[in-house]
């Protein structure tokens, strides 16, 4: 069905449409046991040429200090590297590459760097050595189509995309790790492992348009990066003046043995990303599930239509209280706003809850007014209690009881352009039980979720993800 609605939509084929996916569940399948399922097929493995890989240094000197890092920057939640995948019709020589990474890492030097715990062993901060980013090449024997049909969902295959760097714990991986593969017929894959405690997605997708400016021209950046973090300092006696749900205290964990932990119970099994791709039409058609007498974004829309799906598919306990937990850009929200350019995690999550009756036996608006509320609280005095709060070093962000959405959309990160024009296709590395909302690569407008769960569960999501479709009161 992708196929056949591929010249209607501008979405690729390989990315499951929400249309396709209604339609093939409103055919009755008589013969169930010879339904054909699409087996994916294993990426062939890397070929690495000469002495793999190369450390890119910057093209003048650069600062030489340690770089502080906020609380909303060295968390634990954050350690980890943020992967993308690009897909590239036309392949982009390394050396050009290469050199126009060097430049721009003279204003993104924390790249070049190195993280280290502080002297006091209570924080994480960067030394700004300029030892270099990992830069790896290799060819891979398909072509970029070859790409979108065997493997079209992140797999473990993909992992062979990534160089894989030898270090005994995550802290010792350079903060910006780079692999281009070249592919049969010209095109190359783009990937790139970005440190969470550097930068955010926001962050992630200036570095990337710098890097693009750079290889196509010798202009100045148009925004250059801000890297002090100490308009984010905690206050000298720190006060947390809100709740926060979103985070636990890791003494309270053994108390909360007793609850269902939907993080442990679904890591514990095989896991199957879900993919489904909502176009424009789509988005219109749920958000008039709100109209008229709630007004929403679309943001809010699909997070309330896939919290409730996810916890339908679950058929978690109705009493159990679960959760929402999403990142909110808190640039300017806070007073003074940060600095343009301002290169940190400036974000911090917002946590809607519900139990679950309320949650799946409602409509939508009841999710959708929880999502806007839990937004509404992001104040600067409710950040500042967030720095405060994460102070103490025991206190953890609480996946046990809910779903994590990362909004990938609308950063712009499909329009990246390193001289070859954009992207066939661009998204995670890795799927994972937190859920992408990812941008649809030649169509700005569409929205692609993703998300990771046990085999039977993901089809129990794809059904409450269309069911919307068709219910009686959905009118065009």
């Amino acid at each position: 069905h992708s196929h056949l609605f591929a010249s209607y939509f501008p979405f690729p084929p390989f990315s499951f449409s929400l249309l396709s996916l209604f339609l093939s569940k409103k055919k009755k399948i008589r013969k169930k046991g010879k339904k054909k399922k699409w087996e994916m097929q294993e990426l062939p493995d890397c070929l690495y040429e000469g002495k793999q890989p190369t450390l890119i240094t910057p093209t003048s000197p650069t600062p030489n200090h340690s770089l502080y890092l906020s609380n909303l920057d060295d968390h634990h939640f954050l350690r980890f590297s943020i992967k993308y995948v690009y897909l590239f019709h036309k392949s982009i020589p390394s050396l050009s590459l290469k050199d126009s990474l060097s430049r721009v890492l003279v204003d993104y030097y924390p790249f070049a760097g190195r993280i280290k715990v502080s002297d006091d062993q209570s924080k994480l901060e960067v030394d700004c050595n300029g030892e270099g980013a990992v830069f790896a090449e290799a060819f891979m024997d398909i072509t970029c189509q070859d790409f979108l049909h065997i493997s079209p969902k992140p797999n473990k295959s993909w992992r062979k995309l990534m160089f894989k760097v030898q270090a005994p714990s995550f802290l010792d991986i350079p903060p910006l790790v780079i692999q281009v593969t070249h592919l049969r017929g010209g095109g190359m894959i783009l990937c790139t492992a970005i440190n969470h405690c550097l930068c955010d997605g926001i962050g992630t997708s200036q570095f990337l348009h710098a890097w693009a400016h750079a290889a196509n021209t010798n202009a100045h950046l148009p925004i250059r990066p801000f890297h002090s973090r100490h308009v984010l300092d905690p206050r000298h006696t720190p006060r947390v003046t809100h709740s926060h749900p979103g985070f636990t205290r890791a003494a309270t964990t053994v108390e909360k043995s007793s609850t269902f932990d939907i993080c442990k119970y679904l890591q514990s099994q095989p896991l199957t990303p879900a993919t489904l791709t909502f176009t424009p039409s789509l988005i219109l058609r749920l958000k008039k599930t709100c109209f008229p007498s709630l007004k929403c974004t679309t943001f809010e829309a699909l997070a309330a239509h896939t919290w409730r799906s996810w916890a339908r598919s679950l058929d978690l306990p109705l009493t159990m209280l679960v959760k929402l937990l999403f990142s909110v850009n808190v640039r300017k929200r806070l007073s003074p706003e940060l600095p343009q350019g301002y290169y940190g995690n400036g974000f911090v999550l917002a946590c809607a809850e519900s139990n679950v009756q309320d949650l799946v036996n409602g409509n939508i608006h009841h999710a959708v007014k929880l999502i806007q509320e839990a937004k509404a609280r992001i104040t600067d005095d409710y950040v500042r209690s967030t720095i405060d709060l994460l102070e103490d070093k025991t206190v953890k962000t609480d996946v046990s009881c809910g779903l994590v959405i990362s909004q990938w959309a609308k950063l712009g990160l499909e329009d990246l352009d390193l001289g070859g024009g954009k992207p066939m296709y661009m998204g995670p590395l890795t799927s994972d039980i937190y859920c992408l909302f990812l941008p649809v690569a030649g169509n700005c407008d569409a929205i692609r979720v993703q998300v990771s769960l046990p085999e039977d569960v993901v089809k129990r999501l794809e059904y409450y993800m269309v069911k919307f479709l068709d219910e009686k009161n959905n009118k065009e």
